[in-house]
């Protein structure tokens, strides 16, 4: 399954695993530019609790790129750009 493409203006934001659980959806279209700051709040007007129960813990890749929500927050979400929230995985 494939993410259809964002509409001029927004980018995408990917959910895997819980969070996909959680806002029970795999992808949003979010009006861009963004920063990388302001995204969790964003978020959590969306879902509430997210920030707790989800984003706390999770990695964060913007275009394929991990990057940390703290020491990233000046980057730059613009048009066009995909942001992933990936949950930790474990393994057996």
């Amino acid at each position: 399954m494939s993410t259809p493409r964002p509409q001029a203006g927004h980018f995408s934001i990917l959910y895997f695993a819980s969070a996909a659980s959680f806002t029970n959806k795999s992808y949003d279209h979010l009006a861009a530019p963004m920063k990388l700051s302001t995204l969790f709040g964003h978020l959590e007007d969306m879902y509430p609790t997210i920030n707790q129960r989800i984003l706390h813990s999770c990695a964060l890749t913007v275009n394929l790129e991990y990057v940390d929500a703290q020491a990233d927050a000046d980057m730059v979400v613009n048009e066009g750009d995909e942001v992933a929230v990936i949950p930790p995985v474990s393994s057996g």
